[in-house]
């Protein structure tokens, strides 16, 4: 069995392990609708916004999985949700609903992900791998002060995660066999795709993320980034 130091490349989601997405959209939300979110009479709650707002993505990425709706990139996906909150919410100034359809690029990194990939990063090439566009990974990246080598969008291969072209974009791009591509995620969604597409798998909680179930085989389990960083690194 391979040990984990036996990664050529450590690859990372980002939206949900990485950064905080409910956190940091449940804020720009609560920003652009004013005070109706924080519990007026006859306003819509920044919880009811922001489920909104994730149903209607997760929705559109499973109608696209299905043949369903042509591809669309995240940039145009999230503009859709953003009208849709807008919306609901009452907000009609166009530079409101702009700003919040860039909402994604703005997301605040959990406080042990900056330094995190900072120590991995010395020692193994590193990537992300979204669901997001490359460009709201640059901007993401740039605003979290995330350091990665190279981001990976599965813009690149018109598919969102969990489709097996996503995955096969790390090790297309380490130029090395699957097992030697280790993904860190916190949701067990996207551990088992990356399993069952032949990467090894890492996981680590987040308060936002999706937890094992008994039957899951990941290869390694963290209680936090500073436990992977050891383990990789043994610093």
């Amino acid at each position: 069995m391979l040990e984990i130091r036996d990664a050529e490349i450590v690859v990372f989601d980002v939206l949900g392990t990485l950064v905080d997405e409910p956190g940091g959209l449940r804020a720009e939300i609560r920003a652009v609708a004013g005070p109706p979110v924080a519990g007026e009479p006859g306003g819509p709650a920044a919880d009811e916004l922001l489920a909104l707002w994730q149903a209607h993505v997760e929705a559109e990425q499973g109608r696209m999985a299905r043949g369903e709706r042509p591809y669309a990139d995240s940039d145009a996906v999230d503009r859709e949700a953003a009208e849709l909150v807008a919306g609901r919410a009452g907000v009609t100034d166009p530079a409101a609903v702009d700003r919040l359809a860039t909402a994604t690029r703005r997301l605040p990194a959990w406080p042990d992900s900056a330094a995190g990939l900072d120590r991995i990063a010395r020692h193994f090439p590193v990537a992300g791998l979204s669901n997001a566009s490359a460009p709201a990974l640059l901007r993401l990246a740039a605003h979290a002060g995330l350091r990665w080598h190279q981001a990976l969008s599965g813009a690149a291969v018109r598919a969102y995660k969990p489709a097996p072209e996503v995955y096969r974009l790390a090790a297309e791009a380490a130029a090395c066999p699957p097992e030697r591509v280790l993904m860190v995620a916190a949701h067990a969604w996207d551990l088992r795709a990356a399993r069952e597409n032949g990467l090894r798998t890492a996981y680590v909680p987040r308060p936002a993320g999706d937890p094992p179930a008994a039957t899951d085989a990941f290869d390694w389990h963290f209680d936090g980034l500073d436990g992977l960083v050891t383990a990789l690194t043994g610093e």
